[in-house]
């Protein structure tokens, strides 16, 4: 799969998928929740409460795995396998540019001092699942 390809195919997962798995490390063991995944090109952005458990974890090891796209109905079931280094923010310009009115039932608006925004950048995304059984990797140094 040529590169150009293969983005187009990796940007329409990310706009066909909102939900999917974000696993970190927690006493040296992966742990894995199903988050809500927003992107901006190849950065993805998630909502979290500064007080979980996934919070320490990535203050600990930045280090995280996603899973996104899989839809297991036979016709496109092709999935990503992202690994990133995940950074925490608290600024007020990435707390608005995130706010929706979906995370209302979790905080009280842009400005709750729990609402934490979770700062994922891809060091490796591999596409899988794809019709010729190959697993595709997207070159991100290029």
């Amino acid at each position: 799969m040529d590169k150009q390809k293969m983005k187009e195919t990796v940007f329409k997962i990310l706009d066909d998928h909102q939900i999917g798995t974000l696993a970190t490390v927690e006493d040296n063991k992966p742990y894995s929740r199903y988050m809500t995944f927003f992107h901006d090109e190849l950065i993805l952005y998630t909502a979290t409460n500064k007080k979980t458990h996934k919070v320490k974890d990535i203050e600990s090891n930045p280090h995280v795995h996603i899973l996104i796209g899989y839809t297991f109905d036979g016709r496109r079931d092709e999935y990503l396998e992202i690994e990133g280094e995940a950074s925490i923010h608290q600024e007020t310009v990435m707390k608005e540019k995130l706010w929706n009115d979906h995370l209302k039932p979790w905080f009280k608006g842009p400005d709750d001092p729990n609402y934490t925004v979770l700062k994922i950048t891809p060091t490796e995304i591999r596409l899988k699942n794809t019709r010729d059984a190959e697993v595709h990797h997207l070159d991100l140094h290029k």
